[in-house]
C-alpha cells in the first residue's frame, strides 16, 4: 500500500524540485538495528539524487551485531571479526520518502538491507523479517493492517542532565496521574503539539494524544495502515519525539518500566486481516465467539497469536526492563487470555464488523516494531493455517485468575521459550532464530554482570 498522497510524502521528482529550490538540503537514509534504533547516513540532497537514489548506500554489517553501547559482539555467524565486518547494501524504499519537517530542510527515506554477494535481503535485518511475513500473508490472500499505541514519559530534563544524574531523581513533566487529564495535557503541549504537527506534516497521520496513568506520561496515536507502513511510521514517530525533546531541552523515554512506583509504558498492537486490496476486513463475519461475531479467520488468527505468545515473547518484550512492566493491577497483562473490551486481558478484542480487530496489550514501548509485527503476523497466520482454536473467552478481572497461562516474567524465561520453539524456526528460519538468541543472550549476560543501584541501596550497609 503506497502512502505517496499523504501530506509530506514525496516522489523523487518532488524531492528534486525541492532540492533545486533550496527547500530540501539534506536527506537522511536509515534502517533499524536489532534494538529498533535508527541507523544510517545524512546526504546532501544533490548527492542523494545523483547517486544514492540510483545505487543505494553501504553500511558496515557490524550494525546488526552490536549491543546497546555499540560494541561489536563476538559469536554471531552473520558478521564477525573473522569475516572482516564488511558492508551491506542499503536500498531506499521510495514509498517511505518524505519531508522530515522537525529537521532543518530535511527529508528521510527508509532502506531495505541487502547482502552484497547474493543481492537478497539480509535475513536477520528487522525489516526483512517483517517483509517475509507480509509476503507470506499476501500469498495466502491477506493484507495485515494495524496500529501501534505508543506511551512515553516526558521529563523536565535534557538527555545530558539525565545522564549526569545517572537517570535517578529526574523531574517528571507532571506531578500526578494524568490519564485523559486536559489541564496537564495543556502543559505538555510544548512537546505533544509539536509532535502532532510535525508527524502529520511528514507523512505520519496523527489521530490524537492524551494523558496516561503516570506523571508526565502520555500517549499519541497514529492512524492505522498496512503493518509494513505502520512499522515504518512507528520508528519515525520515536525518532521524531526524541529529536523534538532534544530541541526543546526536554527528555522522553520509551522504556517499558521507567520506575517501579509508576505505570509502565506499552505499545499495544492492533491487528486485522483484509483482502489484498484493503477493501474488506476478513475478520468480519457472523459466527459467534462469546459476545463477538466474526469469521473463522478471526477466530483462528486469535488462537494462533495466543498459542505462540510465550515462544515469541522476546519480540514483544526485548529487554531486561520489559518484564518489570508485568505486574498485577498495572494495566499491563500478566496472563495469556482474551476478552472483549477488557483491559485486564493480554488480548483484547474490540470493534465490530469492518472495525473488528485484535489488540495485544502484551508489547511494551521498547519493542522493535518490525520484529513485534512479524511475530504477531506469523503467529496469527499459523493459527489460520492449522485452524487453531482460541481458549474460551474470559470475562471479569483476569488479574485474579490463577489458573490461566502466564506471560514469561523474565527475559531469561522468554529466551528459553524461543530456544525450544520449532514454530519460530519454521516461521523465521534457523539463521534468524540463532542470530536473535545470541542477541538476547548477550543482553541477559550484560545484566547478569551488572551491579545495580538497587543492590547498593539494599546491601551496602546492612549485609
Amino acid at each position: 500500500m503506497t502512502t505517496d498522497r499523504l501530506r509530506g510524502m514525496l516522489t523523487l521528482e518532488e524531492l528534486k524540485h525541492k532540492a533545486d529550490s533550496g527547500e530540501i538540503e539534506t536527506v537522511v537514509a536509515m534502517f533499524t538495528d536489532l534494538y529498533g534504533r535508527q541507523m544510517g547516513k545524512r546526504f546532501s540532497a544533490e548527492f542523494f539524487l545523483d547517486q544514492v537514489a540510483k545505487s543505494g548506500m553501504h553500511a558496515c554489517d557490524y550494525l546488526l551485531t552490536v549491543d546497546m553501547p555499540m560494541e561489536p559482539i563476538p559469536g554471531y555467524k552473520y558478521a564477525n571479526w573473522e569475516r572482516g565486518y564488511g558492508d551491506f547494501h542499503c536500498v531506499p524504499d521510495f514509498n517511505t520518502l518524505r519531508i522530515a519537517t522537525w529537521l532543518d530542510k530535511s527529508a528521510l527515506v527508509i532502506c531495505n538491507v541487502y547482502d552484497e554477494k547474493t543481492h537478497q535481503q539480509v535475513s536477520v535485518a528487522p525489516r526483512s523479517i517483517l517483509n517475509k511475513q507480509v509476503n507470506t500473508a499476501a500469498e495466502m490472500g491477506y493484507l495485515a493492517q494495524g496500529s501501534s499505541e505508543l506511551e512515553y514519559f516526558i521529563f523536565e530534563e535534557t538527555y545530558k542532565s539525565a545522564r549526569e544524574k545517572h537517570y535517578t531523581n529526574l523531574e517528571h513533566f507532571g506531578a500526578y496521574i494524568e490519564d485523559y487529564h486536559i489541564l496537564q495535557g495543556t502543559r505538555e503541549e510544548v512537546l505533544n503539539a509539536a509532535a502532532r504537527k510535525h508527524l502529520g506534516n511528514s507523512g505520519v497521520p496523527v489521530e490524537s494524544s492524551k494523558g496516561e496513568w503516570g506523571p508526565g506520561q502520555h500517549e499519541l496515536n497514529i492512524h492505522y495502515a498496512d503493518i509494513s507502513t505502520m512499522a515504518d511510521r512507528h520508528t519515525i514517530y520515536k525518532q521524531c519525539f526524541k529529536d523534538l525533546a532534544h530541541q526543546l531541552g526536554l527528555a522522553v523515554t520509551f522504556m517499558a518500566k521507567f520506575d517501579a512506583s509508576v505505570a509502565g509504558s506499552s505499545s499495544h498492537l492492533h491487528l486485522s486481516l483484509w483482502d489484498t486490496k484493503g477493501n474488506k476486513n476478513i475478520f468480519a463475519g457472523k459466527k459467534k465467539l462469546g459476545p463477538v461475531q466474526g469469521s473463522d479467520e478471526f477466530r483462528w488468527f486469535l488462537g494462533g497469536w495466543i498459542k505462540h505468545a510465550r515462544e515469541m515473547m522476546v519480540f514483544y518484550a526485548p529487554t531486561i526492563n520489559s518484564y518489570k512492566r508485568y505486574q498485577l493491577g498495572s494495566w499491563a497483562p500478566t496472563s495469556l487470555a482474551w476478552s472483549y473490551d477488557n483491559r485486564t486481558a493480554g488480548f483484547r478484542v474490540v470493534g465490530h464488523d469492518s472495525s473488528l480487530r485484535i489488540e495485544s496489550r502484551v508489547p511494551g514501548a521498547d519493542i522493535n516494531p518490525y520484529l513485534a509485527y512479524a511475530a504477531s503476523l506469523a503467529s496469527g497466520l499459523d493459527g489460520i493455517r492449522n485452524q487453531i482454536e482460541p481458549p474460551d473467552i474470559f470475562e471479569g478481572d483476569i488479574y485474579s485468575a490463577a489458573h490461566l497461562p502466564k506471560v514469561p516474567m523474565t527475559l531469561r524465561e522468554a529466551i528459553a521459550e524461543l530456544e525450544k520453539s520449532a514454530f519460530a524456526r519454521q516461521a523465521f528460519g534457523e539463521d534468524v532464530v540463532e542470530h536473535y538468541l545470541h542477541f538476547f543472550k548477550t543482553e541477559q549476560a550484560a545484566y547478569d554482570k551488572a551491579v545495580t543501584n538497587w543492590e547498593r541501596a539494599r546491601y551496602f550497609e546492612q549485609i
